[in-house]
């Protein structure tokens, strides 16, 4: 956990520098925005920033994005003007704190960004086995491809690799490969000159390089353009990269793990994906299965969180009602350990009485999860499939896709990741749609690259 502490607090900051320290986290000190935009693209990096609120907090949020720097905002001072913190929340900050800081504060704040918490739970012997494989393989270098379905947890499995190697007092970098437009991820990966391109305001150090020592995630590798896999390729075998607009190769020390919830293969046999980079990635692959393949976790699982969202909602902790577990075992979690954790959640909020039971396991919609699968539905699917058919007579096929994209598109909220995923299409094949749609006038739901589903409203 990296934290970029901007501000001059003075002992107000050097007492959260030290509670920072104590808990594990590495703290870098800058006295303005300027010299915190040097830390940042000088490739010492930051998970989080904890800014003084009496800096221009909407200033350093526009600078970041200039340069697409993403890294989350804490603001924090010794005021107790409440209007100073709800500015500091509409300036862009994600939270704000009061100093001087309570060390439990301080401890969630570190735990919640660094996913802390996203502890690795199994009892299923299908996941235990995957678990064997990876402890055998943590300690090597050997280059690691993890597979699975959206939801099951490939960047948890990824740290948990990171963390039981030699690596591991290192950086963890992660970027998602689809979530950044193919024109950037080039600079985001490998880092730019000042001048290379139209914003290059400065020399920015890339993802590579900020992770030179410890360990590289590549999330959802199979979303990468052609052209840039070849220069990835280079870059894993001879370990050297290119700054973008640079003269001369930068060596680099890492360690590659990559994930994909696409089948890789036939990425290949389509000619999206390199083979012989496929080859250098995929020395060890972690298949993560689905949640419905492994029951025994299920259990596990939804304990697990929902002791977690009964400490941090301040409620108290109910077990599972037999019935509530009938319902939990029997689904089958399409959207796996995400969606679970996401039930779970709403389960923990809406309980009544000393039990979880089977009337607060609900869908995102408020009905209960057994009932809203259940024979009712499948009753009118047939009538209402007949419906949907005889709508679509006399309407193009070009049409027909162009509204069930931009639909799918809303549905998601703009996000393009997930949409792709339930289009079962790539991103880069869902991008080109929308740009041929934009050239003819029709308007595009804007771009949501949180990764975040919808969520349910907090209750009380």
């Amino acid at each position: 956990m990296r934290l970029l502490i901007v501000g001059t607090l003075k002992g107000q900051l050097t007492t959260a520098t030290k509670i920072a320290m104590d808990n594990g986290a590495t703290v870098t000190h800058a006295e303005d925005h300027e010299l915190a935009m040097r830390v940042l693209r000088g490739g010492k990096g930051a998970d989080l920033l904890l800014v003084d609120v009496g800096l221009d907090i909407r200033d350093l949020v526009m600078r970041l994005e200039v340069e697409h720097i993403h890294v989350p905002i804490v603001a924090c001072g010794i005021t107790t003007d409440a209007r100073a913190a709800v500015a500091a929340i509409h300036a862009g900050a994600k939270e704000y704190i009061p100093l001087p800081p309570e060390p439990e504060l301080i401890a969630a704040i570190l735990a919640a960004v660094a996913n802390d918490a996203r502890d690795l739970v199994y009892r299923d012997d299908a996941m235990a086995r995957v678990i064997k494989l990876a402890q055998q393989i943590a300690g090597s270098e050997a280059s690691v491809m993890i597979t699975g379905e959206s939801g099951t947890g490939k960047e948890v499995l990824a740290r948990y690799v990171h963390s039981r190697s030699a690596r591991a007092k290192r950086p963890f970098i992660s970027i998602n490969c689809a979530a950044i437009p193919e024109h950037l991820l080039e600079s985001e990966l490998f880092g730019h000159e000042k001048g290379a391109f139209t914003g290059a305001v400065a020399r920015r150090i890339g993802k590579f390089e900020e992770a030179t020592g410890g360990t590289l995630l590549l999330d959802e590798i199979s979303e990468m353009d052609v052209r840039l896999q070849s220069k990835l390729l280079r870059a894993i075998q001879e370990r050297v990269i290119d700054r973008v607009g640079g003269t001369r190769p930068v060596p680099v020390d890492i360690r590659i793990i990559a994930t994909s919830n696409r089948n890789l293969a036939d990425a290949v046999r389509e000619g999206t994906f390199r083979e012989d980079l496929l080859f250098r990635l995929n020395v060890v692959n972690l298949k993560i299965p689905p949640l419905r393949e492994r029951p025994a976790d299920i259990l596990e699982l939804a304990q697990h969180f929902a002791k977690k969202y009964a400490d941090a909602n301040g409620v108290p902790v109910r077990p599972i009602s037999a019935e509530a577990r009938r319902v939990l075992t029997v689904n089958r979690w399409q959207g796996n350990v995400r969606e679970l954790e996401n039930t779970m959640h709403r389960a923990v909020l809406m309980a009544l009485g000393d039990e979880i039971g089977p009337d607060a396991i609900l869908t995102p919609d408020g009905d209960r999860l057994d009932i809203a699968k259940t024979a009712p539905a499948v009753a009118h699917a047939t009538l209402a499939a007949e419906q949907v058919t005889r709508a679509l007579v006399g309407r193009t096929v070009a049409d027909v896709e162009r509204d069930l994209i931009l639909e799918t598109l809303k549905h998601c909220l703009g996000n393009r990741t997930h949409a792709a995923n339930i289009l079962g299409i790539s991103i880069r094949t869902l991008r080109n749609k929308l740009n041929e749609y934009a050239d003819v006038g029709v308007p595009i739901p804007p771009p949501n690259t949180t990764g975040e589903y919808p969520r349910m409203p907090m209750m009380g």
